[in-house]
């Protein structure tokens, strides 16, 4: 995540500063961010970028906004912003890459929280181009708007988030739709390769065109309304994961990560798999810019 949008700041004309504990990623950046440059279409160039092995090390007189990557550990984030707030000019905005933490929570207790927010990329984060900005009851409306007009001038389609729910918008969307898809592979109503193909080959191949809600205003609500007097009382309701999922995460089988999850992997497979998906994912960036949406 942290390499696609040092990609997009460098591919933008920013210069970065980059701090990471680990001197292997330290050392392996420069080339992973040009990669990264060369998918989005830009120049492979990656001399605005410098690196520091702990936070006091950057030229924080020089930061206008700061985003927070690491792990998604709460107590780790809340270190971290206290530490930047204490090394930030007042001016710089101060954001996390969280995608589960509400910000309230990461900046709990700290004493410039109005210009603090969440800044929820997706990954790949050089290509996918929404980004979440959210806010809470703390965060500047001022500033919230100033970060997603930057998100805008770096070619992002930014939203604003005005509550700071956990998950956001994206996440929360998206978990209702997994936690329905993997309790119907657990019911033994389909296989993960029918899932994929409902969710692609049907409403997902529209979402493409239209999100949810213009797509029904075509459709009509009065169709909507009426089948979700059916079907909803029937979805999975759950509070956690299926077993299955609990099991293949027990076991290790976990995707490209142990090459094994609900489908087997190899090296040349994951290669193939990737390069398709960021082929699909560069198509579809094609037509929202010729939409004019990014």
């Amino acid at each position: 995540m942290g390499v696609g949008i040092i990609a997009m700041f460098l591919g933008g004309g920013w210069t970065v500063d980059v701090v990471s504990r680990s001197a292997g990623t330290r050392d392996g950046l420069a080339a992973a961010t040009a990669k990264a440059l060369a998918a989005m279409g830009k120049p492979t160039d990656t001399r605005g970028l410098k690196t520091f092995a702990t936070l006091p090390e950057a030229d924080w007189k020089r930061i206008s906004l700061a985003v927070e990557t690491v792990t998604e550990d709460l107590a780790l984030k809340q270190k971290l912003f206290a530490e930047m707030e204490a090394l930030a000019t007042p001016g710089c905005a101060l954001t996390s890459n969280s995608s589960s933490f509400p910000i309230s929570e990461i900046c709990k207790g700290l004493k410039t929280q109005g210009r603090m927010m969440g800044l929820h990329f997706f990954m790949p984060a050089h290509l996918i181009p929404l980004v979440e900005v959210v806010r809470s009851v703390h965060t500047d409306v001022a500033h919230a708007e100033q970060v997603g007009a930057i998100m805008k001038a770096l070619g992002k389609r930014p939203v604003q988030v005005k509550k700071d729910v956990i998950g956001f918008l994206g996440n929360r969307i998206q978990g209702a739709l997994m936690r329905e898809a993997l309790w119907l592979i657990e019911e033994g109503v389909a296989s993960p390769e029918d899932i994929d193909a409902t969710v692609r080959l049907s409403f997902g191949f529209r979402y493409a065109a239209a999100g949810p809600i213009v797509q029904k205003e075509h459709s009509g609500w009065d169709t909507t309304c009426a089948v979700a007097k059916i079907i909803w009382p029937d979805l999975n309701n759950a509070k956690g994961p299926p077993p299955i999922l609990q099991k293949n995460v027990d076991e290790g089988r976990i995707g490209f990560k142990t090459k094994e999850g609900f489908f087997k992997w190899d090296d040349d497979s994951m290669a193939k798999e990737r390069a398709r998906y960021e082929r699909a994912l560069r198509k579809c960036l094609e037509i929202f810019k010729e939409e004019g949406i990014v």
